[in-house]
């Protein structure tokens, strides 16, 4: 518990960033004037922690986990102060891709630190403290970024920028926490650092993630989409090839995706991750833009989610503890969240929040069903050498599918979103109301005309607007809003038909470090 208190302060760093970020990121976007390029700053702080993630697993199998862990809070306290002096959406993209090179190793390296000390049987009873610590972050995250967001300056400093500056203290804390209680064995393990491999990742996955953001824009069958297709299947040809002549050194060694549990229990991460950053990343616009509901509030509004999952969690790791059985939770887990998705899509500007706070616990519960239980799954598989390799490599594959679900589902958001106000204006130019509305209020009819007037970098319009006259804008966002929850939903049953092929193989009884004492006493 000592050793696990180090390593929870860590994950809540990371856990209560990603709450407060999203909670706040429409006015973030708003007040730096770049609300169609809020993509840009989630993405790229999901491409660097996407591809340093394998590195920290593959890195503390060299130099041990306590100083992977302490380097990736570091780095995270670096991004951190750099994204609250940001001053564009483009510089804000940039320092948040610096906090994400250390939020890489935050999460991963806490799960193969439980790998080391904890049997797999007894790890889904601690999954428990893990999911109270990401459902306290949840909820505290959310709530913290709606007030920071909502003022307009807090200690000489502008409200939204605290949003990343709080992390500096929590930060401070976890490097003096986790400095003076992780202290666990390491035997050094002499590898090659595979960084022919990480530049071909990058070089992979970078394009392909560009265009998924800027194709509406460039189009999609345009000179330089296709320029970025070409030079992404490039990078992931050459970063197999790479993988393959490094064998055991590789940076992600291509013999473990010979193992059954590991190659389809990280496809299922990945296709998890599009569908969970489809519903994720949708809501808080939902709540925010359509039901027009302050951040704050819009923060408290995900609590059910967060209830969700971790109830979910708690009586999976329970019930799997006592019996040993897991795999009928992913099944369950992606089924709900499939439905869920799908029920989303239904909601519209008039639909009682309390209806949707329910679809969101329902998502929460499947959410909370999936994700520890396909990493048990996957470390019970592994070999201890790989014990680092393996648990990073859930993360991996779930964070590259909620990066390319971020850009893909906010490039269908406002891809379609003009096209949908577009033709909800015109149905309302038909209606005596709204006709009435433009006459009381000449400036917007003319701005209107003009064209001016839907301005979707900015929608803090929408809470000034006469009712009537907002009413096309914000049915034609939840019309594209559910187009991304349908999608996602889609997505969902994908992964659902995959876990069913997941072999469920009897939980270990012993710790990472037991089996390699066990191995080393063998060959003694």
């Amino acid at each position: 518990m000592t050793i696990l208190s180090g390593l929870l302060l860590g994950m809540f760093l990371a856990a209560l960033d990603q709450m407060i970020v999203a909670s706040a990121m429409k006015t973030i976007a708003d007040q730096l004037h770049g609300q169609t390029l809020q993509a840009w700053a989630t993405t790229a702080y999901l491409i660097t922690a996407t591809i340093t993630t394998p590195l920290y697993g593959k890195l503390s199998d060299i130099y041990g986990r306590k100083p992977m862990y302490l380097a990736a809070i570091s780095l995270f306290l670096v991004g951190s102060l750099l994204s609250g002096i940001a001053t564009s959406m483009y510089e804000l993209a940039a320092f948040r891709a610096v906090q994400g090179l250390g939020a890489g190793g935050l999460m991963s390296l806490a799960f193969a630190i439980m790998a080391d000390i904890i049997s797999p049987r007894e790890r889904s009873k601690y999954s428990a403290y893990f999911m109270a610590v990401f459902g306290t972050a949840s909820v505290l995250g959310p709530v913290i970024g709606g007030v920071f967001a909502g003022l307009s300056s807090f200690l000489g400093v502008t409200g939204w920028r605290w949003v990343f500056l709080v992390n500096v203290p929590i930060a401070l804390l976890a490097l003096f926490v986790v400095a003076r209680v992780l202290n666990i064995p390491h035997q050094r393990v002499n590898h090659r650092i595979d960084f022919g491999g990480a530049i071909a990742l990058t070089v992979g996955l970078v394009p392909l993630l560009i265009v998924a953001e800027q194709g509406r824009e460039w189009g999609w069958a345009s000179g330089l989409s296709i320029a970025m297709y070409v030079i992404g299947v490039v990078g992931l040809v050459a970063f197999v090839w790479v993988e393959n002549r490094m064998g055991d050194e590789a940076m992600l060694p291509m013999r473990m995706f010979r193992n059954h549990t590991f190659s389809l229990g990280n496809t299922i991460n990945f296709v998890l991750g599009i569908g969970m950053f489809g519903g994720m990343v949708s809501i808080p616009l939902y709540l925010q833009i359509v039901k027009g509901v302050t951040p704050t509030t819009a923060g408290l509004m995900l609590l059910p989610m967060t209830f969700g999952i971790m109830s979910a969690t708690a009586i999976a790791g329970k019930v799997t503890s006592a019996t040993g059985r897991y795999k009928i939770f992913p099944i369950i887990g992606a089924g709900l969240m499939a439905a869920a998705l799908f029920l989303l899509s239904t909601i519209g500007t008039d639909t009682p929040s309390w209806l949707v706070m329910v679809f969101m616990f329902i998502m929460g519960a499947g959410l909370g069903q999936c994700m520890q239980t396909l990493l048990l799954a996957i470390q019970n598989d592994a070999e201890p050498r790989d014990m680092g390799v393996a648990t990073a490599s859930a993360t991996f594959f779930r964070q590259i599918g909620g990066t390319v679900g971020t850009a893909v589902f906010l490039s269908i958001l406002f891809s379609t979103v003009g096209d949908k106000i577009a033709e909800g204006l015109r149905s309302a130019m038909q209606t005596d109301a709204f006709r009435a509305a433009l006459a009381q209020n000449p400036e917007f009819a003319k701005s209107l005309q003009s064209g001016s007037g839907v301005d979707i970098n900015n929608t803090e319009f929408l809470n000034h607007l006469d009712p009537v006259l907002a009413k096309p804008f914000l049915d034609g966002f939840s019309s594209a809003i559910d187009t991304v929850f349908l999608t996602g939903g889609i997505v969902m049953i994908a992964a659902f038909v995959l876990v069913w092929f997941l072999r469920e193989k009897p939980l270990s009884t012993r710790s990472g470090l037991e089996r390699v004492a066990d191995a080393e006493s063998l060959a003694v």
